[in-house]
């Protein structure tokens, strides 16, 4: 261990917050994962960021410094900079004669004010600050992964936008014939897609209405309103669109499907999804941004409790059968899969997955994207993996009789299959499968586990407050005498300058379904999807609605928030 984070760690250990034996394996998983030790105990949720500054500025008596108080545009431009930022995860502040004062949120990092001071010729002096707003700070002035971010925030320096697949010269020379008369309406559009980058947006709708025009951003699930520009522009947004994305600009009457490849940097780019649709009043255009770099494939990331978490990765671990994934669009499915394929992805191992779109990509697993008009279909492609050697197989979705076949025989001869259906719980996924019309003996045989999942907001650590409810309610709700009995601490969202609405980020909620004996038994004698539920929550699965009221219970989400995505 070395001697800056050995210091960190046994000043914790004299908090109380961890327990001596933990020092080595904290510092292994945050070395294994490339991330500074102060990052990844907050990310792990070992400690909030404002308790650790205030543990730290204790320990170490560093003044401890509000980056929220702090106007960033006042920084000197000449400080920012950024291989230096990157490296140290420090951020220069301002000077006062000959010092300049450095923002860190590990009071241990020493080789930081060495690198400024001996960079600019200046002495350093460290002020303490919490790390999430450290993070927050860096990334509005520079991202880490390369200098070219700063200009690409510049509404000027994102000229450089690729566009998608489709081999349709044309196009590209209308937008260039009108890139003078449209510079304002390109700015623009590049300025709004920025915005949703910056703040974690999964999808853009444009949409035109009779007197009003509505950009929205989808965040952590849900829409908001973030600008109404004038409603006569709405063709112009539309045909820029189209144009990026390589679509015919002439045709308004049909719903097109593109990709638009957003370059943000030399190292950095991101894919958009792109969808229109002719409405009473315009073109509707949709966009579902595919980064790649965001998704973390972390199992400890996905919200299992220790019994699911272990179910999943026994389940990974055996040679042969079928893992389905199931719930509605935008419930995390797909890195849900990608998490167990990560896991999975070794030189030992072959993995092939057919995908619509290809969401995520891995090095060291075949991805094929499905082209159905080119007749390249999901069975299409599956039928070809079986004769490439396969080990794991990955089909993005289950959505006909053909490919339920094809997929449940390859989880009978020997494969390991992951996949995804859109029902709303484990055993209705059985239930889809045999009205698709696969034999019940091959459903029984060949699934091995049903996940079924939701994404709920996680509740802001900033701000959220207790929520008193009595506890005759609690019972009512579904949480035990026990639980009751022991004291149950709610909370409810209320809002900051850290969140939306008291809200940041997202947690899952999980009901893990595993085939038992006695649940193929149930399936062969036709059992329906309210027999094969009750079944499993006899032999102890958790459903979703009693996980989401786990995740409240620990203080993760709320009340409102699990009854939402539950649909209790």
């Amino acid at each position: 261990m070395n001697a800056p984070a050995n210091g960190l760690l046994l000043s914790l250990i004299r908090a109380g917050i961890i327990q001596e034996g933990q020092s080595a394996s904290l510092l292994e998983s945050s070395h294994n994962e490339k991330k500074g030790l102060v990052s990844y105990l907050i990310e792990n949720d070992i400690i909030s960021s404002s308790q650790l500054a205030e543990i730290c500025e204790q320990e170490y008596g560093i003044p401890l410094l509000d980056l929220d108080a702090f106007e960033l545009t006042e920084i000197p431009p000449k400080y920012l900079n950024a291989k230096l930022i990157e490296k140290h995860h420090a951020l220069p502040i301002y000077t006062q004669g000959n010092t300049l004062f450095i923002a860190v949120s590990d009071p241990t990092n020493i080789t930081a004010l060495e690198d400024f001071g001996f960079t600019y010729s200046l002495h350093t002096e460290a002020l303490l600050v919490d790390e999430r707003k450290l993070q927050y700070a860096i990334h509005r002035l520079v991202d880490p992964t390369d200098d070219d971010f700063a200009k690409s925030m510049n509404d000027e320096a994102i000229g450089d936008i690729e566009v998608g697949d489709v081999d349709d010269a044309r196009l590209q020379e209308t937008a260039e014939s009108n890139s003078d008369d449209d510079a304002p309406i390109v700015k623009y559009i590049n300025k709004v897609l920025l915005d949703a980058v910056r703040k974690g947006a999964s999808d853009l709708h444009f949409e035109p209405y009779e007197k009003k025009y509505r950009i929205r951003f989808r965040i952590d699930g849900i829409l908001y309103e973030v600008a109404t520009p004038p409603v006569n522009l709405s063709s112009r947004f539309s045909a820029r669109l189209k144009v990026m994305a390589r679509l015919d600009i002439a045709e308004r009457r049909l719903p097109q499907d593109g990709r638009i490849k957003l370059k943000l940097a030399k190292n950095r780019s991101i894919d958009l999804r792109v969808s229109t649709l002719p409405t009473m009043w315009g073109e509707k255009v949709v966009l579902r941004i595919l980064d790649s770099s965001a998704a973390s494939l972390n199992i400890e990331m996905l919200g299992f409790d220790d019994k699911q978490k272990q179910l999943y990765l026994t389940t990974l671990a055996k040679p042969q059968g079928m893992i389905l994934v199931t719930g509605p669009t935008g419930s995390g499915k797909t890195v849900s899969l990608y998490t167990g394929l990560n896991i999975l992805n070794t030189s030992e191992c072959n993995i092939s997955t057919a995908e619509d779109p290809i969401e995520i990509n891995l090095t060291g697993i075949n991805q094929v994207q499905i082209n159905p008009k080119a007749g390249l279909t999901f069975a299409g492609a599956l039928r070809s993996f079986l004769r490439q050697d396969p080990d794991v197989v990955m089909v993005g979705e289950i959505r006909d009789l053909e490919t339920a076949e094809i997929a449940i025989k390859a989880a009978q001869t020997g494969h390991l299959v992951l996949s995804t259906l859109h029902t709303n719980s484990s055993a209705e996924t059985l239930t889809r499968l045999l009205n698709m019309g696969v034999p019940a003996f091959n459903v029984a045989s060949s699934v091995t586990l049903i996940m079924a999942q939701r994404l709920a907001r996680r509740l802001c650590p900033h701000c959220k407050q207790e929520h008193h409810i009595p506890n005759a309610e609690l019972l009512e709700m579904g949480y035990t005498h026990n639980e009751v009995n022991a004291g149950i601490t709610l909370y409810k969202p209320v809002g900051c300058s850290e969140c939306s609405n008291g809200y940041k980020g997202r947690v899952g909620i999980y009901e893990m379904m595993p085939m038992s004996e006695s649940i193929a038994n149930l399936i062969m004698e036709g059992g329906n999807s309210l027999q094969i539920a009750q079944m499993a929550i006899n032999e102890g699965m958790m459903t979703l609605y009693r996980s989401g009221l786990e995740k409240a219970r620990i203080g993760l989400t709320s009340l409102a928030e699990v009854n939402r995505v539950t649909c209790i």
